[in-house]
């Protein structure tokens, strides 16, 4: 007997099918710095390069320059990481350092020392270093000035979790750079994939603070052996092309994977728990008072 075709690949997909896996590429990161911020390094090569025939106040004052928008030019990339690590976060802190802002005011200084060696004065200087500033500003805007969504968060619980999260990044970075010694590039797709687990679960403790106690062995010890696991994979595959070794590998990651799934998923249900509870003494309370609904 003929039986309709249903799928995840069906434009109509039928009851009791398993459900679309996410797209590979969700939860991938793009580099925020792109051409607009990497073409400020040119400014200061020009500027260096035609200061060597300028005589010893012109070289040294061309240098000066240089050196200020070439300093501009690199804390604007790790402004605009940092900015984007921001966005990425519900729960985060504005940023240490306002790295844009002293790009902008580097960039101004230096534009204004440029000026100076070709027209000695201060009208010249400050419009240039002024249009400088401000167009600065225009293209690539200020940094957050603000924390965001730590609204009733304990501030030392916020620390210790954000000391457990930077070392995990550490590990997940260690793995990406240990898995490109291998050469394989499915390898490294694949733990691309494991990361955007392990991600998910830091977003979800850095969310609630209190989960991190039932986390804190997925973000370390597990992190960290996977991080190892990873390195002496890449020593002996880039040496061996040891298929049984890459296979353990993957089989490795995968149930790496499993495992902070169902984490992330049990902390979530845990925290819909406690919402029940606070929507449930809510109005218990209410009732009491005698407010009750329609």
């Amino acid at each position: 007997m003929a039986q309709r075709y249903g799928g995840k690949y069906s434009p109509d997909d039928t009851p009791g099918t398993e459900p679309a896996e996410r797209p590979a590429f969700q939860g991938a990161r793009v580099d925020p710095v792109g051409a607009r911020s990497n073409v400020l390094f040119f400014p200061p090569i020009i500027l260096a390069a035609t200061s060597l025939t300028a005589g010893a106040t012109g070289l040294a004052v061309g240098l000066l320059g240089a050196g200020s928008l070439l300093l501009g030019a690199w804390l604007l990339r790790d402004g605009l990481r940092a900015e984007a690590e921001y966005n990425t976060r519900k729960v985060a802190r504005r940023p240490a350092l306002p790295r844009k802002m002293l790009a902008a005011v580097l960039a101004a200084i230096g534009a204004g020392l440029a000026a100076w060696k070709s027209e000695p004065g201060l009208v010249a200087p400050l419009i240039f270093a002024g249009a400088t500033g401000t167009l600065h500003i225009g293209a690539f805007g200020i940094d957050p000035l603000k924390n965001k969504g730590m609204e009733g968060i304990d501030t030392f619980q916020q620390d210790r979790v954000a000391a457990v999260v930077n070392e995990a990044e550490k590990y997940l970075t260690g793995m990406s750079d240990a898995v490109k010694r291998a050469g394989d590039r499915q390898v490294e797709a694949r733990v691309e994939r494991f990361q955007i687990k392990a991600r998910d679960l830091i977003r979800t403790v850095e969310e609630d603070p209190r989960d991190l106690t039932a986390a804190r062995k997925f973000l370390g010890v597990y992190l960290m052996g996977a991080r190892d696991a990873a390195v002496k994979f890449a020593d002996v595959y880039s040496r061996t092309r040891d298929a049984k070794a890459r296979s353990d590998f993957m089989m490795l990651l995968t149930d790496l994977e499993e495992s902070f799934g169902q984490k992330t998923r049990k902390l979530l249900l845990d925290n819909n728990s406690d919402l029940t509870v606070e929507i449930d003494v809510l109005r218990d309370r209410l009732q009491r008072e005698g407010v009750r609904p329609r």
